[in-house]
């Protein structure tokens, strides 16, 4: 990639920095002196903080031990360990810590597998939230909902979108454009009315040849997005349905009789596991003749349709994070406990 990167010497200063760090629009910089020695990386994160705490010496500011990989590495081996390890780029030293080069996940080849985000609901159940923001557009932490969605994604080394747009459908066209600023290539779909966690399938013009991903604009995972695709695609699998377990307890004591009432077990407020759809899905290009055209189509029925037909669908348990940003109370919460995170950082 083409990067930028700060020379420190006597007269370097904060204001240098940040240009250089907007400039490189990923959210690193690295520091080297004038021998081109490395010296450390500074973050937007770095910058942040710094103002907040007042503390402007550049000097400080600069992590010294960051996450470094080294230039014998190839580039496939560089993306699979900045994934395992959860990061976003790194500094790339040679055996006398000299900068090579700043990879990050960005730079990764994309994958030609389609994501289908459905981000046109009302997000009525979020009350004044939603009242002239569209659901996916709530901020999170400090970026918007389904910014996090096709963060993950990228991360994956998926570039390829369609959003499903139609509540406040500007807002969402005005923030992404055609995804060349965040890296990645978008088409939009817009719904002219409520069809459905399936039926805007129906409206898609482009051509698609490889398994797709669905998913919900209101659901954040930690999903492995490639060993979801992989596992859809090694069980021959025309549509995957990944779910998540769940639980309820009853809250009284439950008796249970035979038929001439005599009292056989009492479980008292017993505790009941299930699975619940998780709004991700992995679908193969065949299904899409199977969703009626412009009308309301919801995606489980599709799993009816193919199941009566006996076709091979498969559901994938997530174990990840996973939460469905759906009541007011979900959404505070997430917000408040990425708060907590950053202030112990």
């Amino acid at each position: 990639m083409n990067y930028s990167k700060l020379v420190l010497t006597d007269e370097t200063n904060l204001e240098e920095a940040i240009t250089l760090l907007d400039q490189n629009n990923i959210f690193g910089l690295p520091v080297v002196d004038t021998k081109n020695n490395f010296i450390g990386l500074i973050t937007d994160y770095d910058i942040r903080k710094s103002v907040l705490n007042k503390v402007l010496n550049l000097e400080t500011i600069i992590n010294r031990k960051p996450f470094v990989l080294r230039s014998s590495l190839s580039k496939e081996d560089i993306f699979q360990i900045l994934r395992k390890n959860h990061r976003r780029h790194a500094p790339i030293l040679d055996e006398n810590d000299k900068l090579v080069d700043f990879v990050c996940l960005e730079d990764a080849p994309s994958r030609p597998n389609k994501v289908i985000i459905m981000a046109g609901g009302l997000g009525t159940r979020l009350g004044e939230l939603t009242k002239d923001t569209p659901k996916p557009m709530l901020t999170v932490g400090n970026k918007p909902m389904i910014e996090h969605i096709i963060d993950m994604f990228i991360y994956y080394g998926f570039k390829e979108f369609i959003l499903s747009v139609n509540y406040k459908s500007e807002v969402i066209k005005n923030y992404f454009k055609d995804g060349t600023n965040f890296g990645i290539n978008i088409e939009y779909i817009e719904e002219t009315k409520r069809l459905g966690t399936g039926g805007a399938l129906s409206l898609i013009n482009t051509n698609i040849e490889d398994s797709f991903f669905v998913i919900n604009g209101d659901v954040l995972s930690s999903v492995n997005y490639l060993e979801l695709l992989n596992f859809h695609i090694l069980n021959k699998s025309l549509a995957t349905m990944c779910i998540i377990k769940n639980n309820y307890e009853i809250p009284y004591g439950v008796v249970e009789s035979d038929n001439e009432n005599n009292i056989i077990n009492i479980k008292e407020k017993p505790v009941y596991d299930f699975f619940i759809n998780a709004g991700i899905y992995v679908l193969n290009p065949y299904v899409l003749k199977k969703i009626p055209k412009n009308i309301f189509f919801d995606l489980p029925n599709l799993f009816e349709i193919l199941k009566s037909e006996k076709k091979v669908i498969k559901t994938y348990e997530i174990s990840d994070y996973w939460i469905d940003m759906g009541q007011p109370k979900d959404y505070k919460n997430l917000n408040n406990k990425l708060s907590r995170i950053n202030n112990e950082k």
